[in-house]
Order: structure tokens, then sequence, then C-alpha cells
């Protein structure tokens, strides 16, 4: 995109007309909204906090590999670039997005934290530390994966204890020397354990509710090759398989208990407190700690939201995306509609949907207006 484009963007967006449409968060979910509002003629802009398109996915530990193969990896219109049934890491998925941006000359204005979002009479007013952007629709983009939770037994650990998020680790060596507690027994939690043993770390795995197991590969054909032949990556949350799957946790895909076991790994249930150095598990056992990292998941935070009803107990009041808020949409949740909708090469779908709903009400809102409807080209 270069400088002249988004400054054509800018004279539509703060100090002049209301945009269509405004998108909140510049990684997969808002790229693939961005292309379907794009291919709908609307004008936009995608408004990305970080430093960079990919900076999330740059800043996960190194060794994070998807388990998604590549050909499961595609945003609309562009192929993942890497052979069918290998598995991209973190680096190459964030190349992957900045080249689809640019190859599409999508207008992601990055460094545009959006720190307060309001009605107005038009519409929208989205606020960042040095702009206004208006817009008639926006779409929040921003994903699940937004704060890290720790839980309340680490206040109680003593400062001498090495304490990270799995959202702060990167790779054994970083790490003091000693053994390691991870708590958590999601795919982050069993990928950083099986590392650290690897490296030759006393590990010990603390997993508070177990998560169903599935291989990688099945009868040599990768389990995504099977959940999209069976249609399960379709289930909607609507179904009463999609209502029993949602509810439960996610799937640890490509690890093993036995793996783990194997090398070295100590299991332990889930972690009941904390006091100086000692960890206290639900078993009564406990364990003297030197490092624990907490592979504890994330929170939604919408208190930038300033608009009442969207959000409820931390989670959004939707219906497929769409909130009660005339305008106002979500992509990239979990289970927003279906199994994929948070994952990168099923998220288009949702964009889809939602990018027709909006230039659906933008055309209703051309039509209630007096005077010849403006034209939906983008500037």
């Amino acid at each position: 995109m270069t400088a002249r484009r988004f400054e054509t963007m800018e004279t539509g967006g703060p100090g002049g007309q209301p945009l269509d449409a405004i998108v909140v968060g510049g990684s997969q979910a808002g790229l693939a909204m961005a292309w379907h509002l794009a291919r709908q003629g609307l004008r936009f802009a995608v408004l990305e906090a970080g430093p960079e398109i990919g900076h999330v996915w740059r800043s996960r530990w190194d060794s994070l590999t998807l388990f998604t193969p590549a050909q499961y990896d595609a945003l609309p219109g562009m192929p993942y670039p890497a052979p069918a049934d290998t598995y991209p890491t973190k680096d190459p998925v964030a190349d992957y997005l900045q080249a689809y941006a640019a190859a599409f000359d999508l207008p992601v204005r990055v460094n545009a934290r959006v720190t307060s979002l309001s009605r107005t009479a038009e519409g929208f007013e989205a606020r960042t530390d040095d702009q206004v952007f208006r817009a008639r629709q926006v779409v929040v983009a921003t994903g699940p994966f937004q704060v890290p939770f720790v839980p309340p037994a680490a206040q109680r650990l003593d400062e001498s204890v090495t304490q990270l998020h799995s959202a702060g680790y990167r790779n054994p060596q970083a790490l003091p020397a000693g053994p390691a507690l991870v708590v958590g027994g999601g795919n982050s939690g069993f990928q950083i354990a099986e590392e650290l043993a690897a490296a030759g770390r006393e590990v010990s795995l603390s997993i508070a509710t177990k998560a169903p197991m599935l291989p990688q590969r099945l009868a040599g054909k990768d389990l995504f090759w099977w959940l999209t032949r069976l249609r399960l990556m379709r289930v909607t949350t609507g179904s009463p398989l999609g209502g029993r799957l949602s509810g439960r946790p996610d799937f640890v895909i490509g690890s093993s208990r036995r793996r783990l076991a194997a090398a070295g790994v100590r299991f332990r249930p889930g972690v009941a407190g904390a006091e100086r150095r000692t960890v206290r598990f639900t078993d009564g056992t406990t364990l003297s700690a030197g490092t624990v990292i907490w592979a504890t998941g994330y929170r939604c935070d919408y208190s930038w939201i300033d608009i009442p009803g969207v959000a409820r107990d931390g989670k959004v009041v939707h219906q497929r995306g769409g909130t009660d808020v005339p305008g106002l949409y979500f992509v990239g949740l979990t289970w927003q509609h279906t199994r994929g909708s948070a994952l990168l090469g099923f998220v288009g779908d949702d964009a889809a949907y939602l990018a027709g709903r909006i230039a659906a009400y933008r055309r209703a809102a051309d039509a209630a207006a007096p005077g010849p409807a403006p034209s939906l080209e983008r500037p």
C-alpha cells in the first residue's frame, strides 16, 4: 500500500465523510475481512495495534508450529506458499500475512491501537492515540487471544520464582537452569512441556481439565483432511453436535501423553494454591517451584468499546458475528459460527458472510437517503 493510497483513505475517514467500515485488528481475521470488503467495493480502513502486520505471530515462542497443514492455511484469494502436508512455523505465517496485505493493497494502518469505540449519529467513532476515524459500520477483528490470563495463585509465589505466561515464553535457553512447571493442558502447555523435556529439563505439566487428544495423522492422512471430509469443520454452533463440542475443552492435536511421559515429563493435577516457592495441587501433593510457565490461556478485553450491551461477562453477545447494535460486527471469535471460525484457513467464511451484510446495510442506507446514492467504488 502506497503512502498516497492511505492518504486518500484518510480524507474519507478523519475529518471527512464517514467510511463505509472500519476493521479493528489487522491479523488473519481482519485481513480476510478486508479482502471481502474490497470485493464489495466499500471504502474502509483496517486499524492494527502492532508495529507491523503479523506482529502477534512473531511475538510467540520460537518453535511454535501450526497444527493445520499448509493447504488449510490460506486466506481468501491467495494460497499459502508451502507444500501440502507441511506445517508452517510462526515467522512464515507472519510473512504470509504481510505479503497478503501487500498483494491486495489492503488499507492497513499499523501502530493504530483503538482506545475507544463509540456510537455517533452517523454510525461509529474509533479513536486511536492520534486519530479519530468515523464509519457507518465497524468490524472488531481482535481475535480471542488478547489478554494473557494468569491464575491468582501466581501472586502468592515468592519473587525468587521465575514466572511467565506462555505469551512471554521464547525457548528453553531463555529460562533459568533447573526444573520447570508448566501449568495448562491445552496445545500450548503440551508443546512447551515437550520442548523443555527435549532440552534436558526436569518438567512437570499440571492439567486441571483433560482435553480430548487427537493424533496429527490418521491412516496416512492429516487430521484436517478427515475433519473437512467429514464436514466437522462446518458443524455450526446452532446444531446439536456443535453445541456439545463448543462447550468442551478444545482438542489437543499432535501431542501424546505417552510420548511426554517417555521423555520424562511428570503429570500433575490442577493447581489448587501456592505459597512462597511451593505450588499445591488438587490431590494434596506439592512441588517446590523454580520456574513456572502459565499456559493458561487468554481473556478477551472489550473495555475500550463504549457501547452498552455488546459484551456480557467478558463474552460478546452476537449471532454469527452480528450484534444487537446495528452496524457492529465481530469476526475471528472461537466457535463464532463453526469449529473453524478462529482458524487461519477457515475464518474467510465468516468474513464473506459479514461483508455481504455490511454491503446490504450500506445499500439500504443509500436507498433511504435523499438524493443520488454515492458510488460504491473505493477511493
